[in-house]
């Protein structure tokens, strides 16, 4: 079923402005799953392929974006400005890292290369402030 009018614009919709809304006030980075399992008690009939077609409209909308750090799901982030993240390697949180995005890197490889670079992705990955304890313990005799 089209949902769409006839002039191209997307019919109103409270499962997508729902989901937004999750994403914006999530301090997590988390998968679809996620965000079906806090909306199916509001909406009790909705389905994954309902999350999954309104996540991909907020991501050709340009409000939301994929993380795809080559695991087997997908995260999103509701923050679309350019940033880094932390990966923690321990239990897989990702975190905003609140440091300036440097666009004089790709000023650097354009001026040291044949290239032209549009933006960079760069992720950090160790072991997140509740994971470090952990690791410490493993690591001791």
């Amino acid at each position: 079923m089209d949902k769409s009018y006839s002039n191209g614009k997307l019919r109103p919709s409270k499962q997508r402005d729902r989901i937004l809304e999750l994403l914006r006030h999530t301090g997590i980075h988390p998968t679809a799953q996620w965000v079906y399992d806090q909306m199916v008690k509001e909406f009790p009939h909705l389905s994954m392929g309902n999350v999954y077609r309104n996540i991909n409209i907020l991501l050709k909308q340009g409000l939301i974006k994929k993380i795809d750090f080559g695991s087997t799901f997908d995260r999103l982030d509701a923050n679309t400005s350019r940033h880094y993240h932390f990966v923690c390697e321990t239990c897989s949180a990702i975190t905003d890292l609140q440091i300036p995005y440097d666009p004089s890197l790709d000023q650097r490889v354009n001026a040291n290369t044949h290239f032209a670079v549009n933006r960079h992705k760069i992720q950090f990955y160790g072991h997140c402030e509740k994971c470090v304890p952990n690791t410490k313990k493993e690591k001791d005799p």
